[in-house]
């Protein structure tokens, strides 16, 4: 990933540049058709290109060289997303928000991916399911949908992800809550007059309580891009992380990759969150009881390592009535997220009908 060359296939047949075929194992040639499998020479061997690297020595920047590279990236001046173009593309639109940008000559040293999910949608599946999804929202303009129908082709990105390993072992003190039922006597009116009546109060009995949990986490999973909402790309999951195959930059051809933006050590933290989550759980089950309250939890972390992957996303950014709208489609699943449209004028019609409704009811009634 070091030259254009690299993200460059020539085609057997008559030169041009091929693309990765989505659901193949095969490079196709867009000019004349002609379809090659992967090269084999470039085919990188399964337990070396998926090994775990050492977390301590990633955030400490003392990974090996051959775990590093240094891409030609080029940053979006509106968005920020740091996204490296293959071929001999020079300018165009930045995928993530329609932005005109022309490809630079940077270089930004980064921690070289290790395995991809390759897309298993093509551009047109991909469409189709945005396109669905568009026309189940009731609000949506129709233009905005036909648009998205015969609009400017989707982007096809694989966008940079963490992936994180740990085995963990957690101290914990709080409370178990026990319910436990008295009887008690209580005035109530019966047919305007005042009765006695015994009624069952629950009350809660609380218990100290302390002990330790132990869980291994197995891809802790972190988007490694600030250029995407990250509730859009939540809910994209779950993705079939059996998917995941060796990197080989064979995969980009046609395609495009963004470089990662959230650190290592940002990405190790936002793990670390979710881990928490999850030992949290493990605790209150630990407790036992009818209810529990936590009151500390000490984890200690080893055995911690990451990889660098990336994921394949569709991504299509709108420019309608002045506004961009962006949507994404889980190029493995066809799962679609985005900015949900409105459309005024059916807004107001539904108002509309909805006051009509009312006053026919309410006219009907008197």
């Amino acid at each position: 990933m070091t030259d254009d060359q690299t993200h460059r296939w020539p085609c057997d047949s008559c030169g041009a540049d091929l693309r990765f075929a989505p659901g193949q194992t095969e490079l196709v040639c867009d000019h004349c058709g002609n379809v090659q499998a992967i090269p084999k020479a470039m085919r990188v061997e399964t337990s070396r290109a998926m090994g775990e690297h050492d977390l301590a020595r990633g955030l400490r920047d003392d990974l090996p060289q051959a775990a590093m590279e240094t891409p030609q990236t080029t940053p979006c001046p509106n968005c920020g997303a740091l996204v490296e173009f293959s071929g001999a593309e020079h300018a165009a639109q930045c995928p993530f928000c329609a932005t005109p940008v022309v490809i630079g000559t940077g270089t930004n040293r980064q921690i070289k991916p290790q395995a991809l999910v390759p897309f298993q949608l093509d551009e047109r599946s991909a469409r189709a399911a945005m396109a669905k999804w568009l026309g189940r929202l009731w609000f949506a303009p129709n233009g905005l949908v036909e648009y998205a129908r015969k609009g400017r082709a989707l982007s096809g990105l694989y966008v940079p992800h963490w992936t994180f390993d740990a085995a963990t072992r957690s101290a914990y003190s709080g409370q178990r809550g026990t319910y436990y039922y008295e009887t008690r006597t209580v005035m109530v009116e019966v047919n305007g007059k005042r009765q006695q009546r015994q009624e069952q109060v629950r009350k809660t009995r609380w218990q100290s309580v302390s002990g330790r949990v132990a869980r291994a986490f197995d891809d802790v999973l972190v988007l490694a891009s600030q250029s995407l909402p990250r509730h859009y790309t939540e809910g994209l999951q779950p993705w079939d992380m059996t998917g995941l195959t060796p990197y080989r930059p064979d995969y980009l051809a046609g395609f495009i990759a963004e470089g990662y933006t959230v650190s290592l050590a940002d990405g190790n933290a936002l793990a670390h969150q979710k881990m928490a989550q999850v030992i949290a759980q493990d605790v209150a089950r630990d407790i036992g009881g009818d209810e529990q309250r936590i009151s500390h939890i000490d984890t200690d972390y080893s055995a911690e390592t990451f990889k660098h992957i990336l994921l394949p996303i569709w991504m299509a950014a709108y420019k309608y009535n002045g506004k961009t709208y962006r949507f994404v489609v889980n190029g493995q699943t066809g799962k679609v997220q985005g900015e949900r449209p409105y459309s005024a004028w059916k807004i107001a019609f539904a108002v509309l009908a909805a006051a009509i409704v009312i006053g026919a009811v309410v006219y009907f009634n008197q």
